[in-house]
């Protein structure tokens, strides 16, 4: 099933959603939803690493 475009928490929240229905884990599930609603044209973030 094809993610739904948009930026909003409902559609980013609907999207983990069907990806982890479709057996990925949750960490892959999240990071595909984020990356859809920035190419929708979202201003989230990008994910920070922690120095060590």
């Amino acid at each position: 099933m094809p993610l739904k475009k948009g930026t909003s928490k409902e559609v980013i929240s609907q999207n983990i959603r069907t990806e982890i229905l479709a057996g990925k884990p949750q960490k892959q599930a999240v990071a595909i939803a984020l990356n859809t609603a920035r190419q929708s044209g979202a201003k989230l973030p990008k994910k920070n690493k922690k120095k060590r």
